[in-house]
Parts: C-alpha cells; structure tokens; sequence
C-alpha cells in the first residue's frame, strides 16, 4: 500500500494511535519504577510469596490443560456429530464470560454447597480458599485458550500425513503422538501461550472462589490489587506488575521463537514431499 495516497496517510495515522495507546502504559510502569524501587519492593515476603504462588499454581494449570487439552482438541477436530457446534461454544464460553461470573459458577459447581460439592466432601478434597481452588479456577478460565488454538492446529493438518502414518501400521496413540502433535506444534505453543498468560493474569474467578489469603491464595494479580489499597502500597504494585509483564513477555517471545524454528523447518518438509 502507498503510503503517498490519502488512504495510506490515514493507515499510517492510525497504525501510530494504535500501537503508541498500547506501549504507553507498559513503558510507564518500567519508567516510573527505578531499579532500586523494584528489587526494594520484590525484596518483601509477601511480594515473593504471591509471585512464587502465580508460578507454581499456572505451571501446574497449564500442565493440567496440556495432558487433558491436547487429546480432546485432535478428538474435537476430527469428528464431526450432531451437537459439535453446541459442544465447541460451550468450551468457549469462558473466553467471553465475566471473571466475576466464572467466580461465582465455579462456587455454583464446586464449592461447599455446589451442585458437586458433596461429591467433592466426600472425597476429602477442599478447593475453596485452598491452593487447589487457585488452580482449579486458572484451569477453568485459561483451558478455552488452549482448545480453540489447538483444535484449529490439529484441523489445518494435512490429511494424508495420519492416513499415511495409519497405512504403515502405525495405531491411534502413534499417529496421534508422533504426526499430529509435531505437525500442530506451533498451534498449540501458540495456545499454551495465551492459556498461560491468562493464568498468570487472573483476578476475579481466585478471588471469590479461592479467597485471597497470603501465602496459599494470594496470587501475584490479587496482591498487586492488595498493595495498591493500601496506603504507600503503590512502588510494590508496580514492581510486581512489571515482573507479570517480563513473565508474559518472555512467554510471548518463546513462543515467536518456535514459530520462526517451524518456519525454518517448514521449506524443507515441503521440498522432502
């Protein structure tokens, strides 16, 4: 496109309101935050035990939706049935859903007088204002992100590769595990990313099903929110929303990472075909 043309002024306009709206913020919060500020405020306990708790509580979702996720979205994407139109909506229905809501629905499925609830007693599990409920809640709101990506990763293989695989004897599981997840490795990286960076910036489906105590359910997300009520709180809020941003920063640039690696790798399977 010309940038000479009338039309290609005002694209050029609105591609620099456009990316200046949504770097400002980000660089403001590394600009009014010196280095000193940040290691000051990280240094405190309940700083470190919220962030330690957002890492170990997403990694452990995210292990959750890539075991469950990975063999339901190539289940997903294969077949067709009555019903599949209405299943797929329900699985994205989170993504659009108020994390409030999902706080409150999890509450209505899983608490102490939850529809499952008694089951979940019975069992000798406890979820609300546990660590079990910080997970369960990061699984429920970032699992869509996984499904939809992945889904569409393993629906754009070629077909021939699994009935090729299927032809030289190769079972359900191995088709699945040796052709499947490498050809659609980019798409579910790509959902891994956005499933974990939900995860690690979830708020309000913790807060009111899990609670915010320090040390077991306090994530990073809710003890920002914590220090920045309180009076002189807001040098710690800043540090830890600039961690949250480097974490979500390094997850994006792994996955741009892998995506040129199967770019790069891409050529040459097409030339071996």
């Amino acid at each position: 496109m010309r940038l000479r043309s009338g039309f290609g002024l005002l694209a050029l306009v609105a591609a620099t309101i456009a990316v200046a709206f949504l770097v400002l913020p980000v660089v403001a919060i590394f600009a009014d935050v010196s280095p000193g500020r940040l290691l000051d405020a990280l240094g405190e306990t309940s700083a470190r035990e919220a962030l330690w708790l957002s890492l170990r509580t997403s990694l452990l979702a995210m292990l959750i939706v890539v075991v469950i996720g990975t063999p339901a979205a190539y289940l997903l994407s294969l077949r067709r049935f009555r019903g599949r139109a209405l299943v797929l909506t329900a699985i994205e229905l989170p993504l659009v859903m108020p994390p409030a809501v999902a706080g409150i629905a999890l509450l209505a499925a899983l608490g102490p007088n939850g529809v499952l609830g008694g089951w979940i007693e019975d069992a000798g599990l406890e979820l609300v204002f546990q660590t079990a409920g910080v997970v369960v809640a990061l699984v429920f709101v970032s699992a869509p992100f996984f499904l939809r990506q992945a889904i569409a990763a393993f629906a754009a293989l070629d077909p021939r590769l699994p009935e090729a695989a299927r032809t030289l004897g190769a079972g359900p599981f191995r088709v699945f595990a040796t052709v499947a997840v490498p050809g659609a490795r980019q798409g579910i990286a790509s959902g891994l990313a956005l499933a974990w960076g939900r995860a690690l910036g979830e708020f309000g489906a913790t807060l009111l099903f899990a609670g915010s105590l320090e040390g077991v359910t306090q994530t990073a997300p809710l003890a920002i929110f914590s220090e920045f009520s309180r009076p002189g709180g807001f040098d710690a809020a800043l540090a830890l929303s600039a961690v949250l941003i480097v974490a979500s920063a390094l997850i994006l640039i792994g996955v741009k990472l892998l995506g040129a690696d199967r770019a790069i790798e891409d050529p040459a399977a097409e030339g071996a075909r």
